[in-house]
């Protein structure tokens, strides 16, 4: 709430695009691995499940992300016992509706797959790794919400020294469970399990010895209902617009799916450069919600109308970056994403990069009104956008994947940023003069 805010914005982001880079990276060592050591089934088999573990930690996050903004509200506003009670509620709730979701998924994880049209010759492969996946949501969804709390009070460092060390013993336990012990792709499931509880450890340990304002004791272990009930009104409309997403991607991979094992490789590969590349327009956008959220609490509105502008200045400086990067190295990360030998698989992806490069400038622009729109408490807004742009990218991948391959994602992605973008910052311009009264009368 106070000094420079594009020296903020990026404070906060770089410790989060290390972050989000770290979190990635669990699930690249597992398809390098296996690709190298298990071959195109196995790596298909893994990819074919990608949509629905994307689908539950973006649920997890989103619900995190709910909880932060009214986090970082309360903290702008010095409100800390609420702020306290905040965590606990959404603490409790989170190891409830985990445990559902665990238990659902395990039971049904065969029919999931089978319905995103995933190939018979890698179906038992892709259960056994699902399943394993769903174990882990356990501890996914308790790391979001205390890494969200932590970053909601403007500490977006010390989760990343958890995903490090973790990530650490991820490649470790990959190398050992697939190469020495050859347990497949089961191996690759439980090196990521076993990294994201110690991940989960540390992050407890830390919040209980050094964050005073987040460390819950016996008597604060209790729901506080019209916390998490505001929690759930804005916390689920985050979730929803989280998962909007992938729900779409799992439409996308069931029509990448249905032209065959060589490109679902291939396009397996290209969405980890795809989702690196991304990372940082988006922690920036975090960096943006944040600012925005603490600013609204304490009635600042001259510094909640500069934090979307200068953080839009530092997203836009980052896309001249990404995109020489992935033009330079398109190729070799193919091939370094590809088990050996997969010429055509490369072929493919260096078609997709080609493309993607030039529309990263859309996902900067897009990740920041979003952030900006978050940190306003106008989740709709961000909520309606995001269904806006995956349905119309999902339709269009199913009429012109089939006729001229994974590059026509590429276009499919571009269109629907396009009016992603211009529905949001229409809105914004049109209630303009009407959401700064709010801020300057309310305060939060």
């Amino acid at each position: 709430t106070k000094g420079n805010i594009l020296i903020h914005i990026i404070r906060y982001a770089i410790p989060m695009i290390l972050g989000n880079y770290l979190q990635l990276t669990y699930n690249l060592a597992d398809s390098v691995i296996i690709s190298k050591f298990l071959g195109e089934n196995s790596l298909a088999a893994c990819s074919a499940s990608n949509p629905v573990m994307t689908l539950m930690i973006l649920g997890a996050s989103g619900l995190g992300m709910g909880a932060s903004i009214i986090m970082a509200r309360l903290y702008g506003g010095k409100e800390y016992g609420k702020l306290k009670r905040e965590f606990a509620s959404t603490f409790l709730f989170g190891i409830i509706f985990s445990m559902a979701v665990f238990i659902t998924g395990f039971i049904l994880a065969d029919k999931i797959l089978i319905w995103i049209n995933t190939p018979a010759e890698i179906l038992k492969e892709a259960s056994l790794y699902l399943r394993i996946m769903f174990v882990g949501f356990l501890f996914t969804f308790q790391y979001n919400i205390m890494s969200h709390s932590l970053r909601g009070i403007g500490n977006s460092s010390m989760p990343v020294v958890f995903l490090g060390i973790s990530c650490g013993l991820n490649i470790l336990m990959d190398i050992l469970f697939i190469a020495v012990f050859k347990m497949g792709v089961m191996g690759a499931g439980l090196a990521t399990v076993i990294a994201e509880a110690i991940s989960v450890g540390a992050c407890m340990l830390y919040i209980y010895g050094r964050v005073d304002l987040l460390k819950l004791t016996a008597k604060d272990m209790h729901i506080d209902r019209p916390l998490l009930k505001q929690t759930l009104a804005l916390g689920s409309v985050t979730a929803l617009q989280q998962a909007a997403q992938p729900v779409g991607k799992i439409f996308i991979q069931s029509a990448i799916n249905a032209q065959g094992v060589i490109t679902i490789g291939a396009f397996n590969a290209v969405c980890r450069v795809d989702d690196f590349a991304c990372i940082p327009a988006q922690s920036i956008g975090s960096g943006i919600m944040t600012c925005t959220a603490q600013n609204r609490g304490a009635g600042d509105k001259n510094r909640v109308k500069a934090a979307i502008s200068k953080g839009l200045l530092v997203a836009l400086c980052y896309f001249p970056i990404i995109f020489t990067l992935v033009m330079l190295l398109k190729g070799p990360l193919m091939v370094f994403l590809t088990p050996p030998g997969s010429s055509e698989m490369i072929a493919m992806g260096v078609e997709y990069l080609s493309v993607k490069a030039w529309i990263f400038v859309l996902a900067c622009i897009v990740n920041a009104i979003q952030g900006f729109a978050r940190g306003v408490g106008k989740m709709h807004i961000s909520l309606i956008s995001t269904i806006l742009q995956i349905g119309i990218r999902a339709i269009l991948v199913f009429l012109f994947v089939p006729r001229f391959g994974i590059v026509a994602e590429a276009y499919a992605c571009a269109i629907g940023w396009i009016i992603q973008a211009v529905y949001e910052y229409g809105y914004f311009i049109v209630t303009r003069k009407k959401l700064e009264m709010s801020i300057g009368k309310q305060g939060n």
